[in-house]
């Protein structure tokens, strides 16, 4: 302090030497400022100093209290510390007595623990079926009641009461009783449509619910009957009406004896229209050409049964008629009746020449559509097995759906190849032998007609 006072006395005397004027009467007075300045000095030293004896006295008396906190807590930390002991104590003693007690009790139960097992384990296998069982929709709370009970019996190792075990074989017993009855009630179902209405629906045993001629299915997760969105074909519906419209006769129904499993699966199973669908554009080209086929092959199966019923009409009767193949063959003898024999089979070939076409028109198509089918079929095959391929090597082949397109293109393209080219295959053999059989009878008549007039014209000139 003393270094800093004469510093600062130093510092004003320059500035008082800087500032200082000539005049003599301005002295007197710098002395007095030099003398304020170092009172100015000592006062501020004795209040730095009043300031700093404040502060260790501030100092000493929040020591005094941390020593009381840190004397309190380290009080508070042993009692802890006893108090823990003394839990542990009581700890280790209360889990020999709880061992005790649980060998005493198991001594007790005797035979009864087994008892309760038994019934758990029961009550959680009947649970389980209770939730799938069709009953449960006329019978609703069995499942909930056998899954409390379950649970409460075995983390709790709570007993079973009279009451519960009495509960548990009555349920097991109604389920056996209704499982042999067709019955009907009423509840809320969910339409396909996704409408929920009340409904009088008939319960067949375990295993079926039906209602306005359809089949219905249970969900016991959630404790509803839906409608099915796809039905089975119409010959099992054709069995739910007839059990809902009988009067107590016998009837023949279609039951799915696992509970709903087969019913689910066969629902599944695509139609033949979505069969098609899988074979894709290849499978439509089939189809329509195909089609294109079997009525090009009806027209000629009908124009030559027309044909030959004419023909054979002609073949009985005397009289030369133009509406059909023969009686025009046979008008050529009338149209030349003076022609030598030579002249004459030309004529006959050529009017036989002219019928052939008329009569197989379109069975060269015919043929060609039975030979083109199962080529197209094979490309479509080709096609999917490329969109397979593509597939595996886009996401390999951990998930078989993801090929499943592509195989079903290959073998519904292939199916319908086969299915166009057989039944078109079948029908050109037969009309080509339609045709050929009409042709030659027409070759029969010509060569009787040519005989006949070459036995004319040797008659004629033997005489």
């Amino acid at each position: 302090m003393k270094n800093i006072s004469k510093k600062l006395v130093f510092v004003s005397a320059v500035i008082g030497i800087f500032t200082a004027l000539p005049l003599q009467s301005q002295e007197n007075e710098r002395a007095l400022d030099l003398d304020a300045l170092l009172q100015q000095l000592e006062e501020g030293k004795f209040s730095q100093s009043q300031q700093n004896k404040a502060r260790e006295s501030d100092f000493i008396a929040k020591r005094s209290e941390q020593d009381r906190i840190l004397r309190e807590t380290v009080a508070r930390r042993d009692g802890l510390l006893r108090q823990s002991e003394t839990l542990e104590t009581e700890f280790e003693e209360n889990e020999f007595k709880l061992a005790d007690l649980s060998g005493a009790l198991d001594t007790r139960l005797g035979s009864l623990k087994e008892l309760f097992g038994v019934l758990q384990q029961v009550a959680g296998d009947t649970k389980s079926k209770f939730s799938n069982s069709v009953i449960s929709a006329q019978l609703p709370g069995r499942a909930a009641f056998l899954d409390n009970m379950a649970q409460s019996m075995g983390k709790s190792s709570k007993l079973a009461s009279i009451e519960e075990i009495e509960r548990v074989w009555f349920e097991i017993q109604r389920e056996m009783t209704e499982a042999g009855k067709v019955t009907k009630f009423t509840t809320e179902v969910i339409q396909a449509d996704g409408e929920k209405v009340s409904k009088e629906i008939t319960r067949v045993g375990p295993f079926a619910l039906i209602a306005d001629g359809k089949y219905l299915e249970y969900k016991g997760e959630i404790d509803t009957v839906l409608e099915l969105k796809r039905q089975p074909q119409a010959r099992f519906l054709d069995t739910v009406s007839a059990l809902e419209n009988s009067s107590g006769e016998l009837v023949g129904f279609g039951l799915d004896p696992t509970g709903g499993s087969i019913l689910g699966l066969l629902v599944q199973a695509p139609s033949l229209k979505e069969r098609v669908e899988q074979g894709g554009l290849v499978g439509y080209i089939i189809l329509v050409v195909g089609a294109i086929g079997l009525l090009l092959a009806l027209e000629r199966l009908i124009s030559l049964t027309f044909i030959k019923m004419g023909v054979n009409k002609q073949l009985k009767s005397d009289e030369v008629k133009t509406n059909n193949p023969l009686g025009r063959i046979l008008q050529v003898r009338k149209k030349y009746p003076h022609a030598d024999v030579e002249s004459l089979e030309l004529h006959l070939t050529e009017a036989i020449l002219a019928e052939v076409p008329k009569l197989s028109r379109f069975l060269t198509i015919i043929k060609i559509i039975s030979v083109v089918a199962p080529l197209m079929g094979l490309l479509g095959t080709v096609t999917g097995m490329i969109t397979t391929f593509q597939a595996i090597t886009l996401f390999g082949t951990g998930d078989p759906r993801m090929m499943a397109g592509g195989i079903s293109t290959a073998l519904v393209t292939t199916v319908l190849g086969l299915v166009v080219a057989i039944p078109t295959t079948l029908l050109y053999a037969m009309l080509n032998t339609r045709s050929k059989n009409i042709v030659y009878i027409l070759q029969e008549q010509a060569s009787g007609v040519i005989a006949e007039r070459a036995e004319s014209i040797n008659s004629k000139s033997s005489s």
